[in-house]
């Protein structure tokens, strides 16, 4: 797990567990680096971290990374079980939880293909939760 400015940050905090890449979660993706950059104010940390084989993610997530002009979304690698401590259900294949000042404010988990449109929507629609000064 990259302890980045996102992992380690006091204010708003989009965290993202995911299992593998689809295009709903790198729509999301590029949605939360967008509102980061639209709330810069907020000092948003946006971090996902993708549970499972570093050899075979690796490439995807630079191709996300590059393709999306990412500038405010942390990739990270880490074992399909996850970092200790997260408690990351293995049944979920996207886990989003936003939280602030490190209390949660909104959780999402999506099992596999369950990650819509509307799914993206509703998480996104949670921000403001997170976004408050």
């Amino acid at each position: 797990l990259t302890r980045g400015k996102a992992a380690l940050a006091k204010g708003p905090v989009a965290m993202i567990f995911a299992r593998e890449v689809s295009e709903p979660l790198v729509n999301m993706i590029a949605q939360l680096d967008a509102q980061a950059a639209k709330n810069s104010k907020f000092d948003m940390g946006c971090f996902v971290v993708f549970l499972g084989d570093a050899e075979t993610l690796k490439p995807k997530l630079a191709e996300v990374a590059k393709k999306q002009q990412l500038k405010h979304v942390i990739l990270a690698i880490d074992a399909p079980a996850g970092p200790d401590g997260f408690n990351v259900s293995k049944d979920a294949d996207v886990t989003v939880v936003l939280y602030e000042r490190h209390k949660v404010e909104a959780n999402h988990a999506f099992a596999k293909d369950k990650l819509t449109e509307k799914s993206v929507a509703a998480v996104l629609a949670d921000l403001p939760k997170i976004l408050k000064k």
